[in-house]
């Protein structure tokens, strides 16, 4: 199917990043695309070969498939290909075929990194590195959009003044702003109610137009926080609403600049550390999700910002633990609170349960358990009090199970190495998370390095862990590569746990597992696991920034959710997303299933 120039140049400018480029770019870079058609099962190119240059879908189907032949991608029109073996040296690292006829552009690598080199926008839409965020952002520097709320309640010029304050009394809000046909007009305050309805004694039937402040002043998303403050300030306002492109985004208010300055990880620790019940703390812990937003609005890298969360849930079990041996007297014999799970590998966000267990000295009695269940309820008790809810699996402190001497516990990890049935595979996964949070430290020492030992020298415990990592996948599909959950509460969203981190962290437990590696954090796993060779630099960095890029996009969902006045969850509606954002995700999906399919393959070296 041949194309004309004038084809070419008005598809690329409906595909960005090329419409993002200066006028007259596109004109003199579309002669430099050349136009395949490719008959349904032949490729374009496969693995190893030199790379013909950069691939853009014009029409058609492609798929495409890592180095092991496994499928990692189906892409359709507006989907590009092929990049990431044009900048890494020029080589093929996937295979690509038609799934259909389909005609695609072909850009040669030359004028691929020319295009790269001369353009930001190009640049930044194919660099898939993690960009350097600045280690302070203040409140002043924060941008506006990170600062609003989403959302803003509107009502018509026509509402009535009582409707609209019944309106802000039911939303618990100062202030509505006054929409018509999509483009602001004004706002209203209660300001504006107290003094020109009240003060006036203005009948209830008052229109809103005829007391709102017209013409308020709005500022961009774009917009710093210190462009509010000094707003503020000069007009005497307490409300901004957010406009961008005429149409009405989101507003802040004082209570929004109070609530991103009022909040620290450090602030929650000191409270909860002196905390006297746990009702004390969960009026503590009941402002994490704020802190989620404010850490998110800072620029903080993920790991910081879930480190800094379960920092909370570390000094909550550990004040617990205080108290309950304030109320329970002294332990009969030395024990170690461990935590597993999300809180085990640092790695908390604005959605966590509780996973734990109790390990005690090979000299604790029969006698000595009845106290041991008494400290793990008020403990676990405790937590759920504080939002941490009970673990629907019962991996719990409280479950007799989890709950022994540590000569069963050794028993455990024998037995789930010798026998990895589903169950052992399964718990071994859950147990290999161990964090100590409280008390004898020691006891956990030798176990760790003794069970690292073990696991790695046993090849079929490995192979089993690796088959048991390879569940969760990551979500690639036909709908511009990425697969929605297809039915229920959560119908065409993105599970960005299960289907986004955990896949991350299954593959760095089974590198720990490989290198004996004591780290538990996955992010520390994966930088450990390359360091010592057990995963190549050049796949360590790609794994690096496809779980940085997956991890923040759950935080910044989570912090939009929070902002909005919603609990913070895990589904992604990937409509949300712009092209830009929904092609780096899938990116980084496929860079998750690229690595699994090597360690399945038996290849974790995969470079």
């Amino acid at each position: 199917m041949p194309l004309t120039q004038d084809q070419i140049v008005r598809f690329l400018k409906s595909v960005h990043p090329y419409d993002a480029l200066p006028e007259g770019v596109v004109e003199t870079l579309a002669p430099q695309f050349d136009a395949w058609e490719i008959e349904q099962g032949f490729a374009a190119y496969d693995a190893g070969e030199p790379s013909p240059g950069l691939f853009l879908v014009y029409e058609g189907m492609i798929e495409v498939r890592d180095e092991n032949d496994v499928v990692v991608s189906h892409l359709g029109t507006r989907n590009s290909f092929g990049e990431r073996g044009l900048l890494r040296g020029g080589v093929a690292l996937t295979s690509a075929r038609a799934d259909e006829h389909s005609v695609v552009l072909v850009l040669p690598p030359a004028a691929f990194h020319k295009l790269i080199e001369d353009h930001a926008p190009v640049r930044k839409f194919f660099d898939r590195t993690r960009a350097e965020r600045p280690q302070d952002q203040s409140l002043a520097t924060s941008l506006v959009e990170t600062l609003m709320a989403r959302g803003p309640m509107t009502c018509t010029p026509d509402t009535s003044v009582q409707e609209a304050a019944q309106l802000m009394h039911a939303r618990r809000i100062s202030s509505l702003c006054v929409t018509e046909d999509d483009n602001l007009s004004g706002i209203l305050t209660t300001r504006d109610l107290s003094g020109k309805v009240l003060a006036k004694a203005r009948p209830v039937t008052t229109p809103v137009r005829e007391v709102m402040t017209t013409n308020p002043v709005t500022l961009s998303p774009k917009a710093i926080g210190s462009d509010v403050l000094h707003m503020m300030m000069e007009r005497k306002v307490g409300h901004i609403p957010i406009v961008e492109s005429g149409r009405l985004v989101g507003i802040v208010t004082q209570t929004d600049l109070t609530r991103f300055q009022a909040v620290s990880s450090a602030e929650l620790v000191s409270e909860i550390a002196h905390a006297d019940t746990a009702e004390d703390m969960a009026r503590v812990t009941a402002r994490i999700p704020q802190l989620l937003v404010q850490l998110v609005a800072g620029g903080n890298r993920h790991e910081v910002v879930t480190r800094l969360i379960t920092d909370v849930a570390d000094t909550a079990t550990r004040r617990l633990l205080a108290l309950a041996e304030d109320k329970f007297g002294p332990p009969p014999a030395p024990y170690l609170w461990l935590a597993c799970g999300s809180q085990g590998r640092q790695e908390q966000t604005g959605v966590s349960d509780q996973d734990n267990c109790l390990m005690l000295h090979d000299s604790a009695t029969e006698d000595d358990m009845a106290y041991f269940r008494s400290l793990a309820d008020f403990v676990c008790d405790g937590l759920n009090t504080c939002g941490y809810v009970y673990c629907p699996g019962d991996m719990m402190a409280t479950n007799p199970r989890w709950c022994q001497p540590l000569r069963v516990w050794r028993d455990y990890f024998e037995g789930w190495i010798n026998n990895p049935d589903p169950e052992a595979q399964m718990l071994a996964s859950v147990m290999f998370d161990l964090r100590p949070i409280g008390g004898h430290f020691h006891l956990f020492g030798d176990l760790q390095e003794e069970t690292l030992k073990a696991a790695s020298e046993n090849s079929i415990f490995v192979a089993h862990m690796v088959s048991n990592s390879l569940k969760h996948q990551p979500p690639l599909g036909l709908l511009r590569g990425l697969a929605t959950i297809r039915s229920g509460e959560h119908k065409n969203q993105i599970d960005m746990k299960h289907n986004g981190v955990v896949p991350i962290v299954d593959l760095a437990r089974i590198y720990a597992l490989q290198g004996r590696l004591t780290a538990v954090n996955t992010r520390a796993r994966l930088e450990e696991a390359a360091h010592s060779g057990t995963l190549s630099k050049s796949g360590a960095k790609d794994l690096l920034d496809a779980y940085d890029l997956i991890a923040e996009t759950r935080l910044m969902h989570q912090a939009n959710l929070v902002k909005d006045g919603q609990a913070p969850d895990n589904y992604l509606l990937p409509a949300e997303l712009s092209d830009f954002e929904r092609s780096h995700l899938r990116d980084a999906f496929v860079v998750v299933k690229t690595l699994q399919s090597a360690i399945g393959h038996g290849r974790g070296m995969l470079g």
